[in-house]
């Protein structure tokens, strides 16, 4: 037994594209959040967002075996442990942050975090943070029943996009959000979200407080959690599904390039995609070396929204090949690489003498 009170535990999640990296980067680097373990889930075979946190050290560590809710309970004593060893070890861990996947049903990691002895005994669930974003949140949450819920477990919403969306638009959504989830404080500054006291340490997380749904979800989850152990399987028997999938038109895969991309040709391919595909664009998100540039480039696309490039100071580590990371609809790996090619081929290849 352990003679430490139980670590407080903080949910970060999201609906796809909300930009959950940015304020953890910032509440990472406020002094009170000093000593903060980060477990960060991606969804897909290659993970990029533990690359762009940037106070990425022993405390940080990738879950990217799938979405978190669908191999939640292996995944999080697995991840967990390291921290609580350290603990038993008698080195200094203040509070955990888990950043879930924009696609995880927060209903059965809620359930694992509040439910199962072994975490129980470290771990005592603080609060959970739900970014929405302001531009595609309307049409997310029409799309995606896993938005819904993300927006109705959570202790607070911060709305993000604010400033490039429309008014009306931005207005309608809140309103939705206010009937979703009516005891969520509803932040739209990114800097009111990280001022000390916004988010973190205001637990317990209490679902006794959320509306009638959200103690439906988690008596579903309880259910399901005594069929699995009667059957003696780990998983829940409404996660069978491949864990990189929420549904057979969703996907996700990972294109590589050992070679500088040109910009040109990435540009005017990414700028044909948004404007053909983009309903169909659930998250496009890259690490890229680009022609001409010292430093890497981190992209990222949401629907019909390209936003603007941020470089970075230095590499996260030694591999500078491109990656981009696509979460799609209906969109074939092999239809979305050829067309990409076929752009950078036809940007790299000099025009033929006048």
């Amino acid at each position: 037994m352990t003679d430490h009170p139980p670590l407080p535990a903080a949910l970060l999640t999201g609906l796809l594209g909300a930009g959950k990296t940015t304020p953890l980067n910032h509440l990472l680097k406020r002094r009170e959040l000093a000593d903060t373990a980060v477990l960060i889930n991606e969804f897909g075979e290659v993970g990029l967002d533990h690359l762009l946190v940037e106070r990425l050290d022993e405390d940080a560590v990738l879950l990217n075996a799938g979405c978190l809710c669908c191999t939640v309970r292996g995944d999080l004593l697995r991840a967990l442990a390291g921290p609580a060893v350290r603990m038993e070890a008698g080195q200094r861990v203040r509070r955990v942050v888990i950043e879930t996947t924009g696609l995880a049903d927060p209903a059965p990691i809620l359930h694992t975090l509040m439910s199962d002895p072994q975490l129980l005994r470290d771990f005592a669930l603080d609060e959970v943070v739900t970014l929405v974003d302001a531009v595609n949140g309307a049409a997310t949450l029409d799309a995606q029943p896993e938005a819904v819920k993300q927006a109705a477990v959570a202790d607070r919403l911060v709305l993000t996009k604010s400033d490039i969306a429309v008014p009306g638009v931005t207005a309608s959504l809140e309103e939705r959000l206010g009937r979703l989830n009516p005891s969520a404080p509803l932040r739209r500054s990114m800097q009111v979200m990280c001022h000390r006291g916004a988010v973190l340490g205001v637990g317990p997380y209490s679902p006794a407080a959320k509306a009638e749904e959200v103690l439906i979800w988690l008596g579903e989850e309880a259910r399901a959690a005594v069929l699995t152990q009667h059957d003696g399987h780990e998983h829940s028997h409404r996660h069978h599904h491949d864990p990189n999938r929420h549904d057979p038109r969703i996907s996700s895969f990972c294109l590589l390039f050992e070679k500088p991309l040109p910009l040109a040709g990435l540009a005017l391919w990414l700028d044909m995609m948004i404007a053909t595909r983009g309903a169909d664009l659930l998250r496009v998100k890259g690490l890229l070396n680009i022609e001409g540039e010292h430093r890497p480039v981190v992209l990222h696309a949401v629907g019909h929204v390209l936003h603007p490039t941020v470089r970075l100071s230095a590499w996260p580590d030694a591999d500078q090949r491109s990656c981009l990371v696509f979460i799609v609809r209906d969109m074939a790996r092999e239809g979305v690489e050829s067309s990409l090619r076929a752009f950078l081929t036809a940007a790299s290849t000099p025009l033929p003498a006048q």
